[in-house]
């Protein structure tokens, strides 16, 4: 492996068990035989299934203010005494630091250049999208609200409401359109830090008609759908693939 093709954490991640999620802030974990508060970097839902009694990966941070020390970086479907498990990211706080380094690094070689400046946090009209590489604007979501994986028999599921928060996406999506005025290329990265097979809309939103609309104007303008999927490990964070969509 290259050294570019692994983005290498300053400490390994440090595996737990769920014991439950408290609120949307924040998880409860047992880790090391210690039951510990620990932050949650997602404040939606994490597909419709429940967290209590999965493995879980945690980060220790360096900020000793904060009031909780660790972050549940992952969570996955195996049981907790299987030796080799499968994870899934659910930072996605972090997504947005292992798109840039293998932008700069060159992972991303196939649909655009590491030739290019990757500045972070760009304002555009009355959004501020994620990257502008050379003259594309990127902008990346990772979608949390399904799991687009097979779960085991063993795995426990809720009952969920339809997603109805969906005007930052729908705001997004509108400026990417409009960027293609004055830029030659727009992309919508949409990033798994697992294996999902292909994106696909299984569940419709309270606001499904008016996202599909603004979503279908920004391809008609000419906006890329690109999507890519990372593999999460206690060392660090893989790209296993992306494809356009």
């Amino acid at each position: 492996m290259d050294k570019y093709d692994f983005f290498k954490f300053k400490e390994p991640l440090i595996e737990g068990i769920i014991l439950k999620r408290k609120s949307r802030f924040t998880i409860i974990c047992e880790m090391n035989g210690e039951t510990i508060t620990c932050h949650c970097p997602t404040t939606g839902r994490i597909g419709n299934i429940e967290l209590s009694d999965r493995p879980c990966l945690l980060s220790k941070s360096t900020n000793p203010k904060r009031k909780t020390a660790y972050t549940v970086e992952a969570i996955s479907l195996n049981l907790k005494e299987d030796t080799n498990k499968s994870w899934i990211g659910i930072n996605q706080n972090a997504i947005n630091r292992y798109v840039e380094y293998f932008l700069v690094n060159g992972g991303f070689e196939d649909m655009i250049s590491s030739k290019n400046k990757v500045l972070r946090e760009q304002v555009l009209g009355i959004s501020k999208l994620d990257f502008l590489v050379g003259d594309t604007y990127i902008e990346v979501k990772t979608p949390l609200q399904n799991i687009q994986i097979d779960y085991p028999d063993y795995i426990k599921t809720k009952k969920v409401t339809p997603f109805s928060s969906t005007d930052r996406f729908v705001k997004h999506i509108t400026e990417l359109g409009n960027s293609l005025k004055n830029n030659q290329r727009a992309i919508l990265l949409n990033c798994f830090i697992y294996d999902n097979p292909g994106f696909v809309v299984r569940e419709k939103s309270t606001n499904y008609e008016e996202v599909k609309a603004a979503f279908d104007k920004s391809i008609a303008l000419g906006v890329e759908t690109w999507q890519a999927n990372f593999k999460i490990e206690p060392d660090g964070v893989m790209l296993m693939k992306y494809f356009k969509i």
